[in-house]
């Protein structure tokens, strides 16, 4: 055995052992995370490097070509792809760290087609992909039933592939005991890789999309790439326009036209009138207050005759008659003897004949 091989297998596992301190980090975007980040792709790219010097693999060899150990090596451009989308930076490095991902990725999936690792449903999606990097897509975009069934069939691939994966590294012995297992172990990462792989290269899709839609940056020196503070104390061009209606210098007056000749504010200015009225007309309570106090109401009910007075026990009392009026007398003499009459006609218990034998 070469130098080279033992070279690159103690530089992947170095490497190996860095991306999963990496994966365990809480915040990825420390200076330090980015530091182990930026050492651990250097180290992945050196082993790369050394696959390629030792033509660790070649085009004219078969997937039995390959032994089982050199397997893992497969991986180290998807690994690379994995590691630099966690690198951050401004918009332009942000898209120049995408592109570069993706053509990891594809080199990955290069790598595996040449060893007919692939599948029938991943050789379609890679066609697809060639086609149209930009809008490429893992289901229909046009069918949402045919999309949520791909989707669907995908996860649960990946699912079971997980359930293989876990199960073959829980029992170590299997893999001691028998080369094929630690063959089959390698073949089933590759095969789990390749279904991140094009959800990756779809997201990446998108987000260099997003990318494209942003306004380009101001070039240098120009006066738009002033500073928050030039901006703010009016240090800037005094024809540059700002948005900001507090850029006033300390001390300065607001004195002069609240708009120039085109329409810009040249000074902060409250509306009022009419804005207030509407103001109070939409803030205000959804029922109907009263206009008048509790005795107005009560007047005006007597003046309509909607309230009844009296009552009380100085309903009870009687006054005297008056006997100088012999009209009012004779209305009470009748009133007395129709009542009489009434009682005589009608005795008390007459009107009730239900419970009588």
């Amino acid at each position: 055995m070469t130098d080279e091989p033992r070279s690159i297998r103690a530089l992947f596992l170095k490497a190996e052992r860095a991306r999963q301190e990496i994966a365990t980090t809480y915040d990825h975007n420390s200076p330090t995370a980015q530091e182990n980040l930026t050492t651990t792709i250097a180290t992945y790219e050196e082993c790369l490097k050394i696959s390629e010097q030792a033509s660790l693999f070649s085009p004219n060899e078969t997937l039995d070509d390959v032994s089982s150990s050199d397997l893992q090596y497969m991986a180290i451009s998807y690994q690379l792809a994995e590691l630099i989308q966690r690198i951050t930076g401004d918009v332009r490095a942000r898209k120049l760290n995408l592109l570069k991902a993706r053509g990891y990725y594809e080199r990955f999936l290069k790598l595996l087609d040449s060893y007919d690792i692939l599948g029938k449903s991943d050789v379609k999606l890679f066609e697809l992909y060639r086609e149209d990097r930009d809008q490429f897509s893992t289901a229909s975009t046009k069918d949402a039933a045919a999309r949520r069934d791909t989707k669907i069939t995908r996860f649960r691939e990946e699912k079971e592939l997980k359930k293989k994966i876990e199960y073959l590294r829980q029992n170590p012995r299997l893999a001691e005991e028998d080369e094929q297992i630690v063959r089959e172990l390698h073949l089933t990462n590759l095969t789990f890789m390749v279904h991140q792989t094009f959800a990756s290269l779809e997201s990446l899709a998108q987000e260099l999309h997003i990318i494209s839609l942003a306004p380009p940056p101001p070039p240098p020196g120009h006066e738009g790439a002033l500073g928050p503070d030039a901006r703010d104390d009016g240090r800037g061009s005094k024809d540059a326009y700002s948005d900001r209606l507090d850029s006033q210098l300390p001390g300065l007056k607001y004195t002069g036209p609240i708009l120039s000749a085109d329409g810009r504010p040249m000074r902060p200015f409250t509306l009022t009138s009419n804005r207030q009225v509407l103001k109070k007309g939409v803030f205000r309570p959804d029922h109907s207050l009263p206009t008048m106090s509790i005795d107005e109401y009560l007047e005006e009910e007597k003046k309509r005759g909607g309230m009844i007075e009296g009552g009380g026990e100085a309903s009870g009392i009687r006054p005297e008659p008056d006997e100088d009026d012999l009209v009012k007398a004779d209305e009470e003499t009748m009133k007395a003897r129709a009542w009489d009459e009434y009682v005589e006609e009608n005795p008390k218990g007459s009107g009730n004949t239900i419970n009588r034998g």
